[in-house]
């Protein structure tokens, strides 16, 4: 099966929108534990300017996270929302912009319809904004789950990161594999 083409994306398309998951493609990652606060939140590198790059090329860019940590009781949807300003500002400042963050809070063992790989996050966005077609919207993440994620809304996937196992046992849920968020954003601008 023929993998879609990234260099339609060159041309801004007014339809085409950017789905970012978070944990892993924008900040880094903690292992086994959750970004409870702004101290434990830090950047992967370049993300910022990445998203500036993107900001040329989609309308809109969306982060869809799964933030489990709330229904565990380890942070509030209050401080999630601290760490997102902080995360929106820093953007904002090297010129990018995020249209709107979807998170999901619930535990992954209620199988809530919002937590990825279930659809909702990318449906709300759909509803909020419906100038956007997700058959031309990109989903770029670190883990099968926003693989998934964006397969079942009919997106081109975009796996972050160097997980040579998942490119391996799940070739029909990536299109595309970048080292890193502004590998990615490199490819677009430079290609």
């Amino acid at each position: 099966m023929q993998k879609p083409e990234l260099k339609n994306l060159r041309r801004k398309d007014e339809s085409a929108a950017l789905f970012l998951d978070r944990d892993g493609v924008i900040n880094k990652r903690l292992i086994d534990d959750y970004v409870k606060n702004i101290k434990e939140f830090a950047f992967l590198e370049k993300v910022p300017q990445a998203i500036a790059v993107f900001s040329g090329f989609f309308k809109r860019i969306f982060v869809v996270t799964n933030q489990q940590g709330i229904g565990k009781g380890l942070m509030t949807e209050q401080t999630l929302n601290i760490i997102h300003e902080h995360m929106l500002k820093t953007i904002n400042e090297s010129g990018g912009n995020i249209d709107k963050i979807y998170f999901c809070g619930d535990l992954k063992e209620n199988k809530p319809f919002n937590r990825k790989p279930n659809v909702g996050m990318g449906l709300r966005a759909k509803k909020d904004f419906a100038d956007i077609n997700l058959k031309k919207s990109v989903m770029a993440g670190d883990t099968l789950n926003d693989m998934i994620f964006g397969k079942r809304l009919g997106m081109t996937t975009v796996l972050i990161g160097e997980n040579q196992e998942l490119l391996r046992q799940y070739p029909e849920q990536i299109d595309h594999n970048f080292k890193s968020l502004y590998e990615f954003a490199k490819y677009l601008k430079d290609e």
